[in-house]
């Protein structure tokens, strides 16, 4: 499953392939993340979302094919560009001798865009010392300064790399609101990566998968959501199949008396099924922590 053509895609991957000695990140991907957005960026270890975004903000090259970020090629970005470009990595470094004031302040200069009002709202709702020294800051809080220093000049694509992963339940909650927040105030495209997919699914209407270096799905969320979902199956006259053969049927646990099943969504189907098992079925929506495995399934299955 893959995306359409997006006119204005702030990030288009085109065969792109990054080798690694060893090791292959990314294998010919194609890929248009599309403009307006949030973009849940999902993978297991090792599947390449790392090497994207690092590649998508200049800071790798490719190995061979090409990508380009808010219409330029990724490894040429210049101020134009940068300057409508926010990051967020997972590693961020900083100077660490600076307070959290200073260090806001050197960056700003940088961006002529830079909201002091927008700076001190999210000193307050991250609850951030700016007085601190950064050496003397946890991880957690680093975290939150690399947020500030990514979103503070009004970029117009964001790419976060694991950025809530440091952070209590409630900082990621006020985090998540903003982000919300933000796309009302700029209609920014952001992508996220993360693993915390509980969380990820508040905010993001798209997702793109990745699975060893190539794409497995780049969709509307709620089309996901609509197209996979849970049925509890209970039976009403007789006992349940120990293996069920519809095609969409993906899996399966249970006993005789009920069973949970992962469907496809099989539309004329369900009234089939109810009849042929002479059984109950109730259907429910799929999280992204439960679609996410079938995502991968279906791309191995296909393949």
């Amino acid at each position: 499953m893959t995306s359409s053509s997006q006119p204005s895609a702030p990030f288009v991957a085109k065969k792109l392939t990054k080798a690694y000695p060893g090791h292959v990140a990314l294998k010919g991907l194609n890929l248009e993340i599309p403009d307006g957005h949030v973009v849940g960026l999902l993978g297991r270890n090792g599947a390449g979302k790392t090497t994207l975004i690092n590649l998508a903000c200049g800071l790798l090259l490719p190995t061979a094919g090409a990508c380009t970020t808010l219409g330029r090629a990724s490894g040429d970005l210049d101020t134009p560009e940068l300057v409508r470009l926010g990051v967020v990595q997972q590693d961020a470094r900083f100077l660490e001798w600076m307070t959290v004031r200073q260090q806001l302040e050197f960056n700003g200069a940088f961006y002529p865009a830079w909201d002091l009002k927008r700076e001190q709202r999210l000193l307050a709702d991250l609850e951030l010392d700016a007085t601190r020294k950064i050496a003397q800051l946890s991880t957690g809080d680093r975290q939150k300064l690399a947020i500030m220093l990514g979103v503070c000049h009004h970029p117009a694509l964001i790419l976060l790399d694991e950025p809530v992963s440091a952070l209590d339940p409630i900082a990621r909650s006020k985090l998540l609101s903003f982000l919300i927040d933000l796309i009302r105030e700029d209609g920014s495209t952001i992508v996220i990566s993360s693993h915390l997919l509980s969380d990820v699914e508040k905010i993001i209407d798209w997702v793109v998968c990745l699975d060893a270096g190539e794409l497995a799905v780049s969709a509307p969320f709620d089309e996901l959501q609509e197209t996979y979902a849970e049925w509890v199956v209970t039976a009403q006259a007789g006992d349940l199949p120990a293996v069920f053969s519809e095609p969409f049927v993906l899996a399966w646990e249970g006993n005789a008396r009920q069973a949970r099943l992962l469907v496809r969504t099989a539309g004329p189907a369900v009234a089939a099924f109810r009849e042929r098992y002479r059984a109950e079925v109730t259907a429910r929506s799929l999280n992204l922590d439960q679609l996410f495995p079938l995502l991968i399934k279906e791309r191995r299955t296909a393949g």
